[in-house]
């Protein structure tokens, strides 16, 4: 009897476990390095235009390179001198022949800008030197010097020059809060008649706080009606709402100085009801600043407080009163309670907008309205002192970030707790 063996083909082999999970492994990389490629045109644009600008800011705001690109051999003799030992006498001939070929290459002015943007009375001692100097006199460069001016005699001269020397200096740092460093490396505060920046951050501080507050109290009350009305006017409430970011801000600013100056018509309008007997002054002031501005930034209080409140259900509200607690009582204790993550982001973004703001105070604020953005202005296209305008910007920035930290612990959204 003939039998047949019948074929049967092998089973394939199973997977193992660990080559599962290499492909997991690998299906995971390839989904990270796709959602880091989709990521990346963002990325870029945050590093190049964020990052890289503020980062620029900083160093320049220690930076104090240029005097010693201006003069590298005077900066690197005076670099190894203690200021103890007398002065050697090749410094002298260094700096004056320096200082000879900035003149003849007309640098001399700028190096005196900058030197008198550290210690006032520089620019004409360089300057008036310059002028005087010989080089084909034969006469000593030291005797040169102390003839053009006596100051040169003088060891606190060549201190002051060799801190001013150095590559990176906090001055920038110090005089932005009312502060100097004499040329024997003593920090004390500038006379009082010179103290500008300290007061001004009170100032910009105050009426940061004031247009926050202010946009709190009105922006609250709107963003409830916002949240709590039909659809067709609440539509056509926040139409209103967004009306102020599809107007120039040049435009909202000056009317409010049409509305709130002597002949406006606030004034005219209280004049004519027999209110006042004269016209209050609303501008140039720290009123006009703080009214321009509430209504500059009073969209970013209502917006994310309606964001809030839109996702709050009836129904706790109603809860309440059915469990006998008045409306005033239920507001204050279920209702408000639930906005407070909105509270604290629109107040955190008015406050952050708030406190950097320079082209509204400088039109309506006057003298107590102005605010230290406009020093920085000043100190960006007028003064030309950018290193002073960089350790301004630099506190206004640690201000920011101090901020946004006790927002973060305070009122963040991983904090919040229904009381």
């Amino acid at each position: 009897m003939n039998t047949t063996t019948a074929y049967i083909a092998p089973l394939p082999e199973t997977k193992t476990k660990s080559s599962l999970q290499h492909e997991l492994r690998r299906a995971e990389r390839i989904h990270r390095i796709r959602a880091f490629l989709l990521v990346l045109p963002l990325l870029a644009f945050v590093i190049t235009f964020f990052v890289m600008p503020i980062g620029t800011m900083l160093v320049r705001s220690i930076e104090n390179v240029n005097i010693i690109e201006l003069l590298p051999q005077t900066s690197g003799q005076l670099k190894h001198w203690d200021g103890k030992e007398p002065l050697g006498t090749e410094v002298y001939s260094t700096f004056a022949s320096e200082l000879v070929q900035l003149r003849e290459n007309r640098d001399i002015g700028r190096l005196a800008g900058m030197l008198n943007q550290q210690e006032s009375g520089l620019r004409s001692l360089i300057l008036g030197t310059g002028r005087k100097l010989d080089p084909e006199s034969g006469v000593p460069a030291y005797t040169q010097l102390t003839q053009a001016d006596p100051r040169w005699g003088a060891d606190d001269t060549w201190l002051l020059l060799k801190r001013l020397s150095s590559r990176y200096t906090a001055d920038y740092y110090l005089a932005a809060l009312d502060y100097e460093k004499t040329s024997a490396g003593e920090i004390r505060k500038v006379a009082e008649t010179r103290q500008l920046y300290i007061s001004n951050f009170l100032n910009t501080l105050g009426l940061t706080v004031s247009v926050t507050l202010v946009c709190l109290l009105l922006g609250y009350p709107v963003a409830f009606l916002l949240a709590n009305t039909s659809q067709s006017r609440s539509n056509l409430l926040m139409i209103l709402v967004l009306l102020p970011f599809w107007t120039s801000l040049l435009v909202r600013t000056t009317s409010w100085i049409v509305m709130l100056q002597s002949g406006g018509v606030v004034n005219s309008t209280l004049l004519s009801l027999n209110l006042i007997e004269e016209p209050l002054q609303l501008i140039f002031n720290r009123i006009g600043t703080v009214t321009a501005m509430s209504h500059i930034l009073l969209p970013f209080m209502i917006l994310p407080l309606y964001s809030v409140m839109k996702g709050i259900d009836p129904a706790y509200m109603k809860a309440a009163r059915s469990l006998g607690g008045n409306p005033l009582n239920a507001f204050i204790r279920i209702y408000v309670p639930q906005t407070l993550p909105g509270i604290g982001a629109g107040t955190i973004l008015v406050f952050i907008l708030a406190i950097g703001y320079y082209i509204t105070p400088a039109l309506v604020g006057g003298r107590s309205g102005q605010m230290i953005g406009n020093f920085i202005a000043y100190h960006m296209q007028t003064s030309l002192n950018w290193g002073l305008a960089s350790a301004l910007g630099g506190i206004l920035l640690i201000v920011v970030i101090g901020m946004y930290w006790l927002y973060t612990k305070l009122v963040g959204v991983n904090n919040f707790k229904m009381g």
